[in-house]
């Protein structure tokens, strides 16, 4: 740390929406640190611009949200390996030869929030069900595998996206078709909901869990509602279920470590802070 403020931020389009300010300012609160974080908005075609002069504005670093997150790619100087597995990039640090470094904490947010909620969570202890292939979908299977998940069954209505996923990043994941999706959870030991399905103001999610093992953890990554229906069936029958914040808290940790020099912990405190933002 430096005697001078260290600015941080969030790059998006719109950036109203973003809970990340609240998040990373809990944070600068919490450990006294004298820096800031900003929510950015930058349209589309002034992204290149905006990023390629972060540090020439004296930026340590930025967030990146949508719709960024893919296009940013072309805009940095360096990638981690995990990012360009994912195709995708949510965090940005400007290193000390004002390099811009990309990376996607999204896969370590979630395993971090599962680990955290749900003691003696390991990925490796059996075969995983994930609805969705969206960008987060993308990244959570990736770090699923990456931990040691002897298996994910990857289940989307579009299938053709499906195999995209499974094509780009190998490993052991096997397509299912969405009219299987309830067959499929036979024998999981973990179900993870990434589609927008049970959200609010979403359509809800059809899926019977009568073939889910009782033990087996259950995951939506939403956090509005926070109980999404899915989590209330799952505890309905017993099943351990951890909710969507805890991923968001987590992804943001890396980020905050490498541009103000502290690893924050995510406490009940901050959950409270930040779901009180939520409900403004």
């Amino acid at each position: 740390m430096t005697k001078q403020t260290v600015k941080a931020g969030v790059v998006g389009w719109p950036i109203g929406h973003s809970l990340s300010p609240r998040l990373h300012g809990y944070w600068l609160q919490e450990y006294k640190i004298k820096g800031s974080y900003e929510a950015i908005a930058v349209e589309p075609e002034m992204l290149s611009e905006a990023i390629v002069n972060l540090n020439r504005e004296g930026f340590a670093g930025v967030n990146v949200t949508v719709p960024h997150k893919e296009a940013v790619l072309a805009c940095l100087d360096d990638i981690t390996d995990q990012a360009k597995r994912i195709g995708a990039v949510n965090t940005i640090v400007v290193d000390d030869k004002g390099r811009l470094i990309g990376s996607n904490t999204d896969g370590f947010g979630f395993i971090e929030n599962l680990k955290h909620s749900h003691t003696g969570f390991t990925a490796s202890n059996g075969p995983a069900v994930v609805l969705g292939a969206g960008g987060a979908a993308r990244a959570i299977v990736a770090a699923l595998i990456d931990a040691g998940a002897p298996g994910v069954s990857l289940i989307n209505r579009t299938r053709a996206r499906a195999e995209k996923i499974a094509e780009d990043l190998t490993g052991p994941i096997r397509v299912v078709d969405w009219a299987r999706r309830d067959a499929a959870l036979e024998g999981a030991s973990l179900l993870v909901n990434t589609t927008t399905l049970g959200m609010a103001g979403k359509a809800p999610l059809d899926l019977s869990l009568e073939a889910l093992p009782k033990a087996a953890l259950v995951n939506d990554i939403v956090y509005a509602p926070l109980e999404t229906p899915l989590l209330k069936a799952a505890r309905a029958r017993g099943n351990p279920s951890v909710d969507g914040l805890g991923m968001l808290l987590h992804q943001g940790r890396p980020g905050f470590a490498a541009w103000f020099g502290v690893d924050p912990a995510v406490t009940e405190g901050l959950r409270r802070y930040v779901l009180d933002g939520l409900k403004g």
